[in-house]
């Protein structure tokens, strides 16, 4: 783990940085639209627009650093991010907002791409393993970081939004200035989408509901929090325990999968996270209740993008992961453009009103686990002993740090192929 530290802390620190900013602009931006009078229709379409930018960003990005190479997209991103986080202040209008999200989930997932070949390419086949853990292990960080922000400036004002500018434009400087060379790009072409869904039915469908329920943690718990009359001191609390459930409960459910039919434990998770979601809807207005909510739906949705991967590929060869890792990525993209603008309309007064948040998550969490239970009487469970290795996620990374983490799990059940084979070999 020191050695990790000592070769790649310049880059896992400007990707905390990073993280630190994009967590914060989510939330000020959630506050601030109820500041500013805006619907919450309105707000979901400023929401939902990040993920429409971070989808077309991972799809460009790669050609354009083939073209240009690393050092320039990453400097030329990061310009334009710094700049839409001090517009965004300036311009208090719903359509200049979701036109500044495009911008920036397009170049944040520019962003993601290039650091993530970069940490890869600085880390040893003997740590690369602990740099990816260590790499989700600073998303969460910076993300939960972020919150505290909040309370240092008032949301009505520019010095939060000027801060998130500030720690965007600082965080490229440990990246930049980082002695590790630039890394070789090369991407698998995803698996086509047909053949994905009939490869494994469940990924693809549960891939899809959970980016429903991804985006809506991100992007609309702070406009939930404001439209629910919470204080900025709440919100900041209630976002960051959905971050805080998804650190400590990710690897215990991965160790737990690794040992049970996967199918039957997402249908446990996606339901326990359904009632989670249906704690936070009936017994909201106690804010003890809304964070027991919150941390069961971040602590058991997260993981489920994990056990969904790991799910697929029990179908797969080594060779067809990488390239469906790409589509599912794809899929969930999909599904997180769309949850915003569901849920937005949910939570208008003249449909269910603030409720309405929970209510669409409970929903996606118990068709998941439905779907779940139909596809266990499909076809017949993997064996134990052929599953592969889970390959722990979060949904915020981009395809490229899960094809890493799926090349990780191969390596692993080689490994473990070569240990069993030994004693009959002697």
């Amino acid at each position: 783990m020191l050695q990790v530290l000592s070769s790649s802390w310049a880059l896992l620190l400007g990707m905390m940085l990073l993280m630190v900013g994009n967590g914060l602009q989510g939330t000020l931006l959630g506050v601030r639209g109820e500041i500013e009078g805006f619907s919450t229709l309105q707000m979901s379409i400023v929401m939902s627009s990040y993920f429409l930018g971070f989808l077309g960003g991972s799809r460009l990005a790669p050609e354009m650093i083939r073209r240009v190479g690393h050092v320039r997209v990453f400097a030329a991103l990061a310009s334009f991010i710094s700049a839409v986080m001090i517009l965004y202040p300036t311009f208090t209008d719903p359509i200049a907002w979701a036109l500044g999200r495009v911008i920036i989930g397009f170049c944040f997932s520019g962003v993601y791409v290039t650091a993530e070949s970069w940490l890869n390419n600085s880390a040893t086949n003997e740590t690369r393993g602990q740099a990816l853990s260590l790499y989700m292990i600073v998303q969460m960080v910076g993300i939960v970081s972020a919150q505290a922000l909040m309370l240092v400036g008032d949301p009505a004002g520019f010095v939060t939004f000027v801060i998130a500018s500030v720690l965007i434009s600082i965080s490229f400087a440990p990246i930049l200035l980082s002695i590790s060379p630039t890394p070789a790009f090369d991407t698998t072409k995803p698996m086509t989408l047909r053949e994905l869904l009939k490869i494994s039915p469940l990924g693809c469908v549960g891939m899809f509901l959970l980016g429903g329920v991804f985006a809506s943690q991100f992007g609309m718990s702070a406009v939930f929090g404001a439209k629910a009359g919470l204080s900025v001191a709440q919100i900041s609390i209630f976002v960051a325990t959905f971050y805080i459930g998804a650190m400590l409960l990710q690897y215990p459910l991965g160790w737990i999968s690794d040992r049970m039919d996967r199918r039957l434990l997402i249908l446990a998770v996606s339901g326990c996270g359904g009632i989670g979601a249906c704690i936070g809807m009936l017994f909201g207005s106690d804010f003890t209740f809304l964070l027991l909510g919150a941390f069961l739906i971040g602590g058991l949705s997260n993981p489920l993008y994990s056990l969904l991967l790991a799910h697929t590929n029990d179908y797969l060869d080594h060779e067809d992961m990488a390239a469906a890792s790409g589509g599912l990525v794809f899929i969930n993209g999909l599904g997180a453009i769309t949850g915003p603008l569901i849920i937005g309309w949910l939570m208008d007064d003249d449909v269910i009103g603030p409720p309405g948040f929970f209510l669409f998550m409970a929903g996606l969490l118990f068709v998941l686990a439905i779907y779940a239970a139909y596809r266990s009487t499909r076809r017949p469970a993997v064996p134990i002993e052929e599953t592969g290795s889970i390959a722990a996620m979060y949904p915020s990374s981009t395809y490229v740090a899960v094809e890493y983490a799926q090349e990780l799990a191969i390596e692993a059940d080689l490994e473990d192929d070569q240990v069993t084979e030994t004693p009959h070999s002697r």
